[in-house]
Parts: C-alpha cells; sequence; structure tokens
C-alpha cells in the first residue's frame, strides 16, 4: 500500500477487539480551554457520547465522520437517564469500538463521571479519563474573579445546589465560615434561598457575590452584587442556566480584574467603528 494507512481497516481491526471509554472533560465553554490530550481524542473520534453543556466550538473539533449521540440532561428533560447512558457505554464499547464520552467542565466535578466509570468497571470495560478545567476555575478566571487570594480568601469550597433528590439541603454553617469562597454549581432556580440560608447561617447581607452564565464564551454574563439583593438582580437580567454562583470577599476584585468582558467590549464592531472615527478626526 506505499505506506498509506487504510483507516477503514484499522478500524476493523479495532472492532475485532475489545472496546474503549475516554471520559474526557470538555472545559467550561471555550473551545481553547481544551487538553491536548482530548483535542487529539476528538480528532480521531470513531463515536462521541455528549451532553448538553458541551459547547459547539468543541464540537466542531470532533472528526467530521464519527458518529455523534446526544446523552444531555437538562432540568426536567433528559435525553437518556443516567442508568441507560452507562448502558450505551458498555454496549458501544463491546461492538469493540473507541468511545468517546465527552462531558461539559471535569467530568469527576460535578459531572456523574464517578458513577459512569462504576458502571463500566462493573462490566470490565476498559476505560481511561482525561481530565478537563472545571466550571467553577474557568468561570471564575473569565469573570476576573480569583477564587483564592491572600487578603480575602484562604479556602474554596465547591458544592452542588441540586442534590439528587432536587433538594438544595446543604451544610450551611460550613458555607457561611469567613475568609473563603465559596462556588455553588446548578444552583441558579434556588438563588434566593441559598442567599438567605447564608445570611441565615452567619454571612453578612453586604457580603459579595457574582452569577456568571455562559462563562468563558462570547455570551458570557456576570450579575455582581451581595448576598441581599443578588436574587433580585439576576431575576432582573433574565439569567439562565447554565449558570455558577461564586460567594465572597473575592468578588470585589472584579472591577479591577475583569479582563474577559473587557477585551470583548474592544473588540465589537461598535468599539472598532469609534477607533476608526477617532483615528479618522
Amino acid at each position: 500500500m506505499n505506506g498509506i494507512v487504510d483507516l477503514g481497516v484499522l478500524r476493523a481491526a479495532r472492532r475485532s477487539s475489545h472496546g474503549k471509554v475516554f471520559l474526557v472533560g470538555a472545559g467550561p465553554g471555550d473551545p481553547d480551554l481544551l487538553t491536548l490530550r482530548a483535542a487529539r481524542l476528538l480528532a480521531r473520534a470513531e463515536v462521541v457520547v455528549y451532553d448538553h453543556l458541551v459547547g459547539d466550538g468543541v464540537l466542531d473539533l470532533i472528526a467530521p465522520a464519527a458518529e455523534r449521540l446526544y446523552v444531555g440532561k437538562q432540568r426536567g428533560r433528559h435525553a437518556l437517564s443516567q442508568p441507560e447512558i452507562n448502558a450505551l457505554l458498555v454496549r458501544l464499547a463491546r461492538q469493540g469500538r473507541e468511545v468517546i464520552r465527552l462531558k461539559g467542565g471535569d467530568p469527576f466535578v460535578f459531572g456523574r463521571g464517578g458513577e459512569e466509570l462504576q458502571a463500566l468497571a462493573a462490566q470490565r470495560v476498559a476505560f481511561e479519563v482525561v481530565p478537563g478545567i472545571t466550571a467553577a476555575c474557568g468561570v471564575a478566571s473569565y469573570a476576573g474573579i480569583p477564587l483564592t487570594h491572600r487578603d480575602h480568601a484562604q479556602a474554596c469550597l465547591f458544592v452542588t445546589g441540586h442534590l439528587k433528590d432536587g433538594s438544595c439541603d446543604l451544610d450551611w454553617p460550613a458555607l457561611a465560615r469567613p475568609r473563603q469562597t465559596v462556588v455553588i454549581y446548578m444552583g441558579l432556580t434556588a438563588l434566593a434561598d441559598i442567599c438567605d440560608q447564608l445570611v441565615a447561617h452567619g454571612l453578612p447581607p453586604h457580603t459579595p457575590a457574582a452569577v456568571v452564565q455562559q462563562g468563558t464564551t462570547l455570551d458570557q454574563q456576570v450579575v455582581s452584587a451581595t448576598l441581599a439583593d443578588l436574587a433580585a438582580h439576576v431575576a432582573d437580567a433574565g439569567l439562565q442556566s447554565p449558570c455558577l454562583i461564586i460567594v465572597g470577599e473575592v468578588v470585589r476584585l472584579r472591577d479591577e480584574l475583569d479582563w474577559f468582558d473587557a477585551q470583548r467590549a474592544a473588540a465589537s464592531p461598535t468599539a472598532q467603528a469609534a477607533l476608526e472615527a477617532a483615528l479618522s478626526g
């Protein structure tokens, strides 16, 4: 074959052996935040099982010939249940295929990645984990909010505002301790209750907090206020999931460190037109 590799032959050979599942973190949205390992796997992908929170820019990196299977979950609307997703991954791997299980953020941070790997391990299916930048780190960075700072926070807690039973019954005394940052995933619908509980358990009502919608993307929106009025400001802004809640004194640094929104504003057509008008004048 003069050194030419037939991809069809290679894939047929793979199917004759045992398959494998790659649990891949897609990061918080911006495709430039993918790891090199994740990008290389997507470029050669045979079949990709992906979630709702995986951005279009990341999906564009999937090999054109790859089979794409959407299994996304939204509040009250699931394409497949978790047991059905687990069974799908096992079935595809047992067909001898190389399966990319693509999940937003990092698959081990509120991503059910551990549950899926348990199902694979129970069925003796080979797997590998490719970490991703979790939403807390990526979104906070693009919002200009450092998660820790020697003058403001010596600890950082990641919690989910939506438990398995649908409740928001968290360890409020632990979350309301001073000199720490609290990052809450999936808490938008319970935002008012979260703010009230944090104040009731000891945080001052004037504690700064922010909600970030679609962080790291060009559609990013940030609303910052205090625990006393954050819920009202977010409602006025009409923010919708996916959102991340950040609570703590570090939020005060946003005005000084907001590089992404400033950069995006400078690159907008309106700003460019104003610059051209100023130069021509």
